[in-house]
């Protein structure tokens, strides 16, 4: 329960699982484990009560760079309360291997990288470079729900 210690003595809490709007459909697993390997689908930033978080928009645009980073730091939030829900145990996971990191850009806005940060800071601050460590992808594009941010990632699991 280390992992959870942390995040305890950072006064953060992992969300509820995401509300979805009544008129989307998701058939879709939001963590699929398979032998050492846990793939999470993309997630975006929520209220500890599942509900969308805000501000939503584009970054470089009615979002700031610095609300983009926040909302990512959700985003991680969010894909560690779907994996604890899945494992069981965040300790489980023994390395953070790929992290694909989506921003919703307004034209003209290219620094993905600040904003995703907020994810990859938050990991490497829990699990440290040893297993949070991992290569990541930071891109531009038109997000669902109008997200500033929406992640998906590939976690190693002890067995």
């Amino acid at each position: 329960m280390r992992i959870e210690a942390k995040l305890s003595e950072l006064d953060l809490v992992l969300p509820e699982p995401m509300r979805v709007p009544p008129d989307l459909r998701m058939p879709f697993s939001w963590v699929r484990v398979r032998g050492n390997r846990a793939y999470v689908s993309g997630h975006i930033a929520l209220h500890t009560d599942g509900s969308v978080a805000e501000p939503l928009g584009k970054v470089g645009a009615e979002v700031s760079a610095e609300e983009g980073y926040e909302s990512a730091r959700l985003v991680a939030l969010a894909h560690l309360a779907s994996l604890k829900r899945a494992l069981g145990d965040l300790d489980r996971i023994t390395a953070w291997l790929r992290v694909f990191a989506m921003v919703n850009v307004a034209p003209g806005f290219d620094r993905t990288p600040l904003v995703t940060n907020g994810y990859s800071d938050l990991i490497l601050e829990l699990y440290g470079p040893e297993v949070g460590a991992h290569a990541r992808s930071s891109i531009g594009m038109t997000i669902p729900l109008n997200a500033p941010v929406n992640c998906e990632a590939e976690v190693e699991i002890d067995g």
